[in-house]
């Protein structure tokens, strides 16, 4: 394989990222405009269109009347008009959401007609495609959740299909990277503490990801908004308060948004460590360079957590904070690759 074919890979499945991200985004937003139990049905092939008339308009509304959300928060307040401002959001997730698969399958149908795929990659594209189709079904799992009786989706299963989402992104991007910045065929591969911190700064990472699932599912953001303390305490009352204890991890509002505050922190303390550490390693230029970036994205995303949590979750500044946070975890798994390969060049 050529490796101009190989860029040309790379850069396509870096494309997806970015189309991944407005899906991390665009499904928070979604989230935090109360849009996502606008659409009561799930149709992959036939939903594509939205209402073209009147008529048509006036059928969804009527599906969405039966649903809990209509009956137990906005009968007799929301009207046609109120329904199309939520209805677009989620419309465009789902939207979107085809259209990625659509800009994975052709290219990727492409690329193996014309032989272009390197030796033992085309499973990992075909394994790429079959979790982006189980992501779309774990969507439509989630939202079922709220279309039952409580008119609120499953926590549970909202951070199941936040997570799925970034393990998605984890792996079209390494994949990526494996492809741009390919390990030398001999020598020069260390497994360097360096590379050891980096990967546990991305696990990190993504445990706090997960752990802001728990405070949007929960809507923890709305509680406790003060910085640093919470109701006047380090530890909030309450932190305890369920029985058996592990659902206080996942159930109590108090102890959900503490644990997101101090794995953020736990974090943001590991990666300014790790800058320092990073420019006296061998890990290259290129990874020096990611770690300043990724320091830099961690102060911003910090302070956009505060902020958000001391304005009352607005929608911007809630989904920038999102977007951040993806932005922050490609950054760590960059320097986690370039410290795998021990590159040693200056170019980028």
């Amino acid at each position: 394989m050529s490796e101009k074919h190989r860029k040309i890979i790379a850069a396509w499945l870096i494309l997806i990222c970015i189309a991944l991200l407005a899906m991390i985004v665009l499904g928070g937003v979604t989230r935090l405009t109360g849009s996502g139990l606008s659409m009561v049905d799930w149709r992959p092939i036939t939903g594509v269109l939205p209402p073209l008339d009147q008529q048509q308009w006036n059928q969804v509304f009527d599906l969405y009347k039966s649903s809990p959300e209509y009956q137990k928060v906005h009968i007799g307040v929301m009207d046609l008009k109120g329904f199309k401002s939520i209805f677009w959001f989620e419309y465009a997730h789902r939207l979107l959401g085809r259209f990625i698969g659509v800009l994975f399958l052709l290219p990727m149908l492409f690329f193996f007609i014309r032989g272009w795929i390197p030796r033992g990659y085309r499973l990992r594209f075909l394994m790429m495609f079959a979790l982006g189709g189980l992501q779309g079904l774990l969507g439509w799992y989630m939202v079922k959740s709220g279309l039952i009786d409580n008119p609120h989706v499953s926590q549970y299963r909202l951070v199941a299909h936040l997570s799925l989402a970034v393990a998605i992104y984890t792996y079209i991007f390494l994949t990526a990277m494996s492809l741009w910045y390919p390990l030398p065929e001999r020598g020069n591969r260390r497994r360097s503490r360096l590379f050891v911190a980096a990967m546990m700064i991305s696990a990190g990472l993504f445990v706090t990801i997960a752990a802001g699932g728990f405070v949007a599912g929960l809507r923890a953001g709305f509680s406790y908004n003060t910085f640093p303390f919470m109701a006047g305490n380090w530890i909030p009352d309450g932190y305890a308060s369920l029985q058996p204890f592990w659902r206080n991890l996942f159930e109590n509002v108090a102890a959900v948004q503490f644990d997101h505050r101090l794995l953020a922190t736990l974090v943001l303390c590991a990666i300014m460590l790790f800058w320092l550490a990073l420019r006296k390693g061998a890990c290259g230029e290129r990874a020096r360079r990611g770690g300043a970036v990724m320091l830099a994205l961690a102060l911003v995303q910090y302070s956009l957590g505060i902020t958000t949590l001391l304005l009352v979750v607005p929608v911007a500044f809630a989904a920038a904070h999102q977007g951040t946070a993806i932005l922050l975890y490609t950054a760590s798994l960059y320097v986690a690759w370039q410290c795998f390969r021990g590159a040693r060049s200056a170019d980028l």
